[in-house]
């Protein structure tokens, strides 16, 4: 019984009231990316610009992104709930609310926004509420988090274009990603960062639906 009220309670977002607290200074994390070298931390580049995901375990979330041609830097961290510079530890409790994320600084003249949005939808599946696979929490949820207008509408457009696309492909379920402004990021610990970079035989619970994402491919959402 202990262990299926623990399970659900990871299913469900906590009461802000009731979340964890965290801290007020940041945790200890690395500084510059693992495989290219560059700064994980602001002011990154002029004319780059940011993007957020959540897609499960983000070890390999992230390796998706920064294997895109014009992605300059990524990092991964917690964001979506309510805990202060939380530590993993803390987020595995199910009682921040926060979600594992992916923050993705992209160069949008060689990469466009609406090809991320193509990699995120094709890299998990985006019908599966609180878990991806047999990774089983709020942290696991699938999210868009967007930083202006013009990111929000594509990502409901993708959203909307990939829910017609798993139709048509004999997917009855709905689509559970959230779509919501971008939120404060705290970079996980540095040994998260680039995991699978130093761990080439580490841990990957994604896997996608098997379904192409028409967004990202020059093929408009109606």
């Amino acid at each position: 019984m202990f262990l299926l009220n623990m399970l659900n309670n990871k299913l469900k977002m906590p009461d802000p009231a009731s979340a964890l607290k965290g801290r007020d200074e940041p945790i200890a994390t690395a500084a510059t990316h693992f495989v290219n070298g560059r700064s994980l931390h602001a002011p990154f580049a002029a004319g780059l610009k940011r993007a957020m995901f959540g897609l499960g375990c983000f070890w390999g979330a992230e390796r998706k992104f920064w294997q895109a041609d014009g992605v300059a830097v990524t990092a991964v961290g917690y964001a979506g709930g309510y805990a202060k510079n939380p530590t993993y530890q803390e987020v595995c409790t199910g009682l921040t609310g926060h979600n594992e994320v992916v923050l993705v600084v992209y160069d949008p003249k060689t990469i466009s926004y609406a090809q991320l949005l193509k990699t995120f939808f094709e890299a998990h599946d985006p019908t599966q509420g609180m878990r991806q696979g047999n990774d089983i929490g709020t942290q696991y949820r699938s999210g868009i988090y967007v930083f202006d207008a013009a990111q929000e509408r594509e990502a409901i457009a993708a959203r909307d274009a990939y829910q017609q696309a798993l139709g048509a492909a004999g997917h009855s379920e709905k689509i559970t990603t959230e779509i919501l402004p971008a939120p404060d990021f705290y970079y996980a610990e540095d040994y998260h960062q680039q995991y699978l970079a130093k761990n080439p035989n580490g841990y990957c619970g994604l896997g996608g639906t098997g379904v192409s994402c028409p967004i990202g491919t020059g093929i408009a959402a109606e």
